[in-house]
């Protein structure tokens, strides 16, 4: 009932601002898919989004926006579509509560059609997502000409005869059109994979099947998977073959092959390193921390907009360390905004709320309140109340069991918390003999790059809330000799990138050690009004915990965030390598050094891709796509290389091209597949990518199943390597 609703279209206001209501046409298209909607004063433009892109509806007053305007619209006609990746918000009031309730239901509905698909379900919706877009006179047949559209549309530019051969085949009715039955089938024929036929021929002897004994060899000689191949092999088949006989013939089909190799299990990141799988119970500074820098911040950092929902999407990406900008407010209470800019601003009070409630739904491990303090001492009061109040027994408000630490409490121990990181009074030992105020620099981002740093003067602050900072007090940093000497486990401090670069560069195995046992923050240069990043990378290798970066800034730096937190369940934290979570002395710039010292040959042979996403939208264009691979890591390890172009196919494009690396350092190293549309006059176009971090990599034939530039994945579009790892018995 809700989706007939939907298909029959409906005007809601799209809300943008107090100042910004605009009636819009929407309707859910025949697909039951896409969602299409324009003004109706717009003539012929109109926009559309897949539910598949949409990630939860909201009902109610629960955006900023729709808060903005609950006086003129109930609560009962307004709902949110919040979308995946960074695509802003769609605010929406219906006419009446029960079209509301019709069109966040219908949506959840999709949602949830959408989530249980599985892959086959997900192909045969795909296919018919193109056969409605390329059926222009909506007849439900498809004759040759509407076929050579479509086919250009999906990216790729075959020959006229060729296509017209693979028509007829298609065309089993013989009457020039193909209904559905026949598109599928015309689909299944485009689609037909040679490269994995070549590799399924390779094992199987009657070129029918895989035996048990056939599939086993297969997994232990290609996918090096030694013992469990045997039962693993028995596993695949009951998982993924789909002919009843070939199960019961203990055997694997052409079919099920595939449809193995393009599943998890044969994806180049191994599902089993996706899992919570490392030891939490170190301490937190044995960890890579996943940090967000100017969190409060959509867009640039002169005059983007402040808002709660950037705080929501950092912590539900994964983000364990937000930053709060807080500066004396109207009416006694703090607001939060980027100083000295027009950036817009929010209340202090709203970011606590939203922090409380969004905190722990991607991870259950610490979130570190990384608090930018502007403020006097009285609305630093008021801070400290709100945090209290609001947070209640998420907040850490003192140590662990009532004892000042010799090292700090692990991700596990602190399950469930809110760390404040901010200055403090004393420090724990002596906290009870105290005055109730003292005068300090109470920003901790001073360096002289920082843009507000000339306008920071010797403020006070409170005692309230210099007693909720416990194990994350921020200091000045002497140098390495000093904390060495000096410093407590629970000090840590915040450096600019430029500053960190040259400690890393100069004194790599000092700032190693001093990160075993104490936390650093690394934050972007003040001069990155665009809200650009650094490379994080340089930083790790040094073992710098809190990397912090401008998250909403799509690119090849959140592209290697991404990755290196894509592992470990996603929950924000990654062990760091034994060497550098204990005494050992090691020199990122001379890795060979270290104890147990081996490097690693890798060997990536891109053998073809699929479906690849097209770049220009313009009905004829068809990329030139090519593959390179980075690898990131130690300077040692860094390396790029990449395969030649293929002329006018993004379908089905074939390189068959290998390409070697060796690897000095596996634990720190991350591989980057990126593909370009190649453009000989200009800079090449972005077309997809993926990041793996080396340790996490799955030998064999794999899949890499591409992501966009905002980290969202792009249905169908995948490469095929063959990707093989072996020890290096002498330097090469």
């Amino acid at each position: 009932m809700d989706l007939q609703v939907m298909k029959a279209g409906a005007m809601l206001k799209k809300v943008k601002s107090k100042s910004w209501k605009k009636q819009r046409h929407f309707r859910l298209q025949e697909d039951g898919q896409t969602i299409w909607y324009k003004s109706r004063w717009a003539g012929t433009g109109h926009s559309t989004f897949s539910v598949a892109d949409v990630e939860v509806v909201r009902e109610g007053h629960q955006s900023e926006v729709l808060l903005s305007v609950a006086e003129e619209f109930p609560a009962d006609l307004c709902f949110t579509l919040v979308f995946r990746g960074r695509r802003g918000n769609l605010d929406l009031v219906a006419e009446t509560p029960s079209e509301a309730q019709a069109w966040i239901r219908g949506v959840r509905k999709l949602i949830q059609n959408a989530e249980s698909m599985d892959d086959k379900e997900r192909v045969d919706q795909w296919i018919w997502d193109w056969f409605q877009k390329a059926d222009k006179n909506k007849d439900g047949r498809m004759n040759f000409k509407e076929v050579r559209t479509l086919l250009k549309m999906m990216n790729v530019d075959m020959n006229e005869e060729y296509a017209l051969h693979l028509f007829t085949l298609a065309d089993k009715s013989k009457s020039g059109c193909l209904e559905n039955e026949e598109f599928v089938q015309f689909y299944k024929i485009l689609t037909e994979r040679q490269d994995m036929r070549q590799v399924f021929h390779d094992y199987s002897q009657d070129g029918q099947t895989l035996t048990l004994a056939e599939l086993k060899d297969f997994l232990r000689q290609e996918q090096q998977e030694g013992e469990r191949s045997r039962e693993h092999a028995q596993e695949l088949i009951d998982r993924y073959e789909p002919s009843e006989t070939a199960k019961k013939q203990g055997a694997m089909s052409i079919d099920g092959f595939q449809m193995y190799l393009v599943s998890p299990e044969g994806a180049i990141l191994d599902p089993q390193r996706l899992t919570l799988n490392q030891d939490m119970s170190r301490p937190l500074s044995h960890y890579f921390i996943c940090s967000s820098h100017n969190t409060y911040l959509m867009e640039d950092q002169l005059r983007g907009q402040s808002s709660q929902e950037a705080y929501i999407q950092a912590l539900k990406r994964g983000c364990r360390c937000v930053e709060v900008d807080c500066w004396d407010g109207p009416n006694g209470e703090p607001v939060v905004y980027h100083g000295h800019t027009f950036t817009s601003k929010i209340l202090f009070r709203d970011v606590v709320t939203t922090l409380g409630e969004y905190a722990f739904k991607a991870s259950e491990f610490p979130v570190i309140l990384s608090l930018e303090n502007h403020c006097s001492v009285e609305q630093q009061k008021v801070m400290a109340q709100l945090l209290d109040t609001i947070l209640g027994d998420m907040l850490l408000r003192e140590p662990l069991d009532g004892l000042v630490p010799q090292e700090l409490p692990s991700p596990h121990d602190l399950k469930g918390k809110i760390l404040l990181k901010a200055k403090k009074i004393g420090g724990l030992e002596e906290s009870e003999t105290l005055t109730d105020e003292a005068t300090d620099e109470v920003s901790d981002e001073a360096e002289p790059e920082s843009p507000s740093a000339e306008n920071l003067s010797k403020s006070k602050f409170s005692r309230e809330l210099s007693d909720l900072v416990v194990y994350c007090k921020s200091v000045h940093f002497h140098s390495f000799e000093y904390s060495r000497l000096h410093s407590k486990c629970y000090e840590m401090s915040s450096f600019s990138e430029s500053k960190a670069r040259k400690l890393a560069k100069d004194t790599g195995t000092e700032f190693v050690h001093h990160n075993s046992r104490q936390l650093s923050r690394v934050y972007p240069s003040g001069m990155r009004t665009d809200s650009s990043n650094y490379n994080p990378q340089e930083l790790w290798n040094v073992g710098c915990q809190i990397v912090a970066l401008n998250v909403q800034t799509a690119g090849l730096e959140m592209d290697l965030n991404d990755g290196l937190f894509s592992q470990n369940g996603c929950c924000g934290y990654v062990l760091k390598p034994d060497f550098m979570r204990n005494d050992d002395s090691f020199d990122p710039e001379r890795p060979q050094d270290r104890d147990g010292y081996t490097s690693f040959q890798l060997s990536i042979q891109v053998i073809s891709g699929q479906q690849l996403p097209k770049v220009n939208q313009k009905e004829g264009s068809i990329v030139d796509p090519l593959v390179r691979v980075e690898i990131y890591g130690v300077s040692q390890d860094q390396a790029k290389q990449e395969t030649s172009y293929i002329y006018n196919n993004g379908f089905n494009p074939l390189w068959n091209e290998t390409l070697n690396f060796i690897i000095h350092v596996p634990e720190l190293a991350l591989v980057r597949f990126v593909v370009e549309d190649y453009d000989k006059t200009s800079r090449n176009d972005f077309m997809g990518q993926f990041t793996v971090p080396f340790t996490c990599i799955q030998p064999g034939y794999r899949h890499i199943h591409l992501l966009s530039k905002d980290g969202m994945a792009i249905p169908l579009s995948t490469l095929f390597v063959n990707v093989k790892i072996s020890e290096v018995t002498t330097e090469v």
